[in-house]
């Protein structure tokens, strides 16, 4: 088996059904990655860890989601090189409010690129890996622009169906 290149963290199970967005997307491009629940509060020493030997495990990217006060995109940045992703999860009253805010509000020097509250930016996140990843890869590049055509020919057939009355 190949050895992953992208890794999908959340900051609890509950999370799960959102960020196999982000596992379905990379899985429909062939993509390997790795899924893992580690908490930014709760196990502090155990996301520090996972996020120093990310590298070393052939990780290229992580993609982070979490809710509330969602930390842990922001605690991975802050102990990797890699690139960070953040999907902000609507956990609380709030909707994702307060996990966007928390994910994209990083001190300089610690970057986290933060996508879209829930569903679309699980798929969102898992799309700019690729793009990321693509670079240098010639054979993702045509897979994204089929993509890319393939949203386009949608929007086209919606938009034949509607003036045809349906």
């Amino acid at each position: 088996m190949t050895e992953p290149r992208v890794a999908i963290v959340m900051g609890s199970d509950s999370d799960l059904e959102i960020m196999r967005e982000a596992a379905n997307a990379l899985a429909g491009f062939g993509i390997t990655y790795e899924m893992e629940i580690t908490s930014a509060h709760r196990a502090p020493e155990r996301t520090a860890s996972y996020a120093r030997h990310a590298v070393e495990r052939g990780i290229r990217i992580i993609i982070a989601g979490a809710g509330g006060a969602a930390h842990l995109a922001g605690v991975i940045a802050a102990h990797t090189i890699l690139p960070v992703i953040g999907v902000p999860i609507p956990s609380t009253s709030l909707n994702g409010l307060d996990s966007l805010l928390a994910t994209v509000q990083m001190p300089a020097g610690i970057p986290v690129a933060t996508v879209a509250i829930g569903k679309a930016g699980a798929t969102n996140a898992a799309i700019l890996a690729l793009q990321i990843l693509a670079v240098g890869d010639p054979e993702l590049v045509a897979k994204l622009d089929a993509h890319k055509e393939k949203l386009a020919r949608g929007v086209e057939e919606k938009a034949r169906q509607l003036k045809q009355g349906g």
